[in-house]
């Protein structure tokens, strides 16, 4: 019999794929989930997927490695997708890609099927990262070859042939989560003009509901890494733990936005990002102090082709790679510590400091000061305005020549 390895999440796709692929295709079906911080969803998937019909399960720890070559390249990147998403769900994919294909060659299979649905991206990340790394493997998305075309329609096949889903038609949110962020989709979240309820939100209370007090932290990082959270040494995972803790209790990090997909429509979500958020403003601040204007400013407009990348499933590219390159050019002196005040909803920068500080007090106080002498300005200005003084004249020697 051959085999297929299965992208295995235990929710309501991935639950009756296992089904629908025996009964299909007549292959054995190996489950495969990546342990990226989902944290007690994963408990039951073992006992479930065999009691679906798989053969075994891999569940796979992989949130060090998440955290050090996906999460940590993007966070130095600075990519923000159209200004708002993290990319929380974008940066998972392409590892999860490439463990199917380690495990879909150990196993022998000949194919990799996943439960992305074929409106999504997340069947674009999927198969790209497929491709690049085995283009052999066969791939199979159900959601594009089945006639099951809603939530509710794979809720009645689940109840049709006894299969337990973690979802109900009056429940039914489509959840990713991991340790950078959880993301909500459908239900009512599908009207943007209707605003999130409350009970959506997993990892943050609502602002409002936050602490009166403000909680103050200090993160240090080192070459764009952050190494240290209020003076503690913390590996990746821990110090990505500690500030979802922090952050989702000062209701920080919660996006409700309205985003182009890749494959030409938009849609709504809602994603809470507490840590991830926190780490952005941080990198940010300390960029602000190290980076001077032209590799800044530069660097801005890798930051939304990076984010482009991310989000379009286009990981494993050379351009990607050469991306990282500048990045950690950018970074070798990104070196120092930020203070963030966290206040019901907001991150306020409350201090910077780095031995690779650019800022001189002595050049920029508004006191005296004996390094800068004001009067040089006059020329620069005269050279730097001297296109729009030439412009000028032109245009005023045509209008008296009329």
């Amino acid at each position: 019999m051959a085999k297929v390895v299965l992208a295995y999440s235990g929710g309501l796709d991935t639950s009756i794929i296992i089904t629908w692929l025996k009964e299909t295709y007549g292959y054995e079906v190996i489950a495969v989930t990546a342990d990226l911080g989902q944290g007690e969803e994963l408990a039951p998937l073992e006992e479930k997927a065999i009691n679906s019909g798989a053969s075994k399960i891999y569940i796979e720890d992989l949130r060090a490695e998440f955290v050090k070559d996906y999460i940590y390249p993007t966070l130095k990147a600075g990519a923000v997708y159209e200004s708002k998403y993290l990319l929380g769900t974008s940066m998972a994919r392409p590892l999860i890609a490439k463990k199917l294909v380690e495990i879909a060659e150990k196993e022998g299979a000949v194919a990799i099927a996943h439960g992305a649905t074929g409106k999504g991206n997340d069947q674009v990340r999927f198969e790209l990262g497929i491709k690049a790394l085995n283009p052999d493997l066969k791939i199979i998305a159900p959601w594009r070859e089945w006639n099951i075309r809603s939530r509710e329609d794979a809720i009645d096949y689940a109840q049709s042939r006894g299969i337990p889903v973690p979802v109900t038609k009056k429940s039914i949110y489509s959840r990713d989560r991991n340790l950078w962020h959880i993301s909500h989709e459908g239900g009512d979240l599908e009207d943007p003009w209707l605003g999130a309820p409350d009970d959506v939100l997993v990892l943050t209370v609502p602002p409002e509901k936050a602490p009166d007090k403000p909680t103050l932290i200090e993160l240090e990082f080192e070459e764009g890494i952050p190494v240290k959270l209020n003076g503690e040494g913390l590996d990746p995972v821990t110090m990505l733990e500690k500030l979802n803790d922090i952050g989702g209790a000062n209701g920080v990090g919660i996006v409700d936005m309205v985003e182009n997909r890749l494959v030409g429509m938009k849609s709504r979500g809602v994603y809470e990002t507490p840590g991830g958020s926190i780490l952005v403003a941080a990198h940010r601040e300390l960029e602000l102090l190290t980076l001077d204007r032209a590799t800044m400013h530069y660097k801005e407009q890798v930051a939304l082709k990076y984010a482009e990348l991310v989000y379009d499933g286009l990981w494993f590219t050379p351009l990607r790679e050469a991306l990282d390159a500048f990045v950690n050019v950018t970074q070798r002196n990104v070196t120092g510590t930020v203070k963030l005040k966290l206040y019901k909803g907001s991150i306020i920068p409350a201090g910077a400091r780095s031995p690779y500080s650019l800022y001189n007090e002595e050049f920029s106080t508004f006191g005296a000061d004996e390094v800068y002498n004001q009067a040089d300005a006059e020329g620069f200005i005269n050279l730097f305005g001297l296109p729009l003084k030439v412009r000028a004249l032109m245009e005023r020697k045509n209008k008296s020549g009329e």
